[in-house]
């Protein structure tokens, strides 16, 4: 089994690439060779091999992924506020290069198990409360149109016969390790993450305001999980929510205080931040999952578990 995983320098693909080298197999074979490709080289990965890949550069997907390819997982993209930010470079990667992708899958002739993380963000507007996933798209930002366009597509490429495909729109993950990136939901790592490190934060939103979350771990092992889902067993919607639970910013910072007691939350400054505001605001955070929960994906049980898979997983390499 050869898995290719495109964005394997990021927080959720370094995640899945070492969930998936603890098991050593994959839909009942033995995987013998995973490779991680992003913009700039990923980090080594025991187990895994590493390369260079633009997805907006057709021949170097091809290079990333060479004849024999049986999985392939898209999570390389640009995010939410960068995406709002830079319109031609979100389209360029979020689309294009999902266009890439998908043809050099279609090129191998084999009809790969494609894997393409899409994003909540894909909903909004007037859309009725709850959201689950045969409510109509409705994005109100660029980011989430070219997460839209990205499931459609896969979607057509999965009826046409060329690729295995399947779209999960994933909550915001929180916590993420590493440094901020350029995403508007960014905040809702680094309030916890730089408190437990000793850190100042900002939060730019009030403390009731509530969003749809899942932890980088889970992530990892929902991405494995639907990846080893029959075909049959989608039927002819291949796109769905990833499974996550609804929780305010407050039940963070107490599910913090409560693994790690009352210090890093006395970190945290309230600080309100008009442009972040303006795009999070726009975001529906009343989202049910159902179908990933009938194919047998899970979300975290607390938030609490979110903070103790950091701190078991990500603070000691922070």
């Amino acid at each position: 089994m050869n898995i290719v995983i495109l964005g394997g320098g990021g927080v959720v693909g370094q995640k899945l690439a070492q969930n998936l080298c603890a098991r050593g197999h994959f839909k009942g074979k033995s995987i013998t060779r995973i490779t991680l490709a992003d913009i700039v080289m990923p980090p080594a990965t025991a187990g895994c091999d590493t390369m260079i890949c633009d997805i907006t550069n057709p021949a170097s997907v091809a290079a990333a992924i060479p004849a024999g390819t049986d999985v392939i997982y898209l999570l390389a993209a640009i995010v939410s506020a960068h995406a709002e930010a830079e319109f031609e470079a979100g389209m360029q990667i979020n689309l294009q290069g999902t266009m890439a992708v998908l043809e050099r899958a279609r090129a191998l002739g084999t009809k790969p198990t494609l894997v393409f993380s899409s994003s909540i963000a894909v909903f909004g507007g007037e859309a009725p409360n709850p959201i689950t996933d045969h409510v109509v798209l409705n994005p109100q930002t660029s980011y989430g149109t070219q997460k839209a366009i990205g499931e459609m597509l896969v979607q057509d490429y999965a009826r046409k016969g060329f690729i295995d495909g399947r779209a999960f729109r994933l909550p915001t993950i929180s916590m993420r390790p590493g440094k901020p990136n350029r995403a508007a939901s960014s905040f809702m790592s680094s309030i916890l993450r730089e408190p437990l490190n000793g850190q100042e934060a900002i939060c730019p939103v009030g403390p009731e305001f509530p969003h749809f979350y899942l932890s980088p771990r889970m992530c990892a092992e929902n991405l494995v999980r639907g990846a080893e889902v029959a075909e049959e067993k989608l039927g002819q919607n291949r796109a769905m929510i990833m499974p996550g639970r609804i929780w305010t910013i407050q039940q963070l910072i107490d599910a913090m205080t409560a693994v790690a007691g009352p210090g890093p939350a006395k970190l945290i400054r309230w600080e309100s931040q008009p442009e972040i505001e303006r795009i999070v605001m726009g975001w529906r955070w009343d989202i049910r999952a159902g179908k990933s929960l009938e194919l047998g994906l899970e979300a975290d049980e607390s938030f609490q578990d979110n903070i103790r898979y950091y701190l078991e997983d990500d603070l000691p390499r922070a």
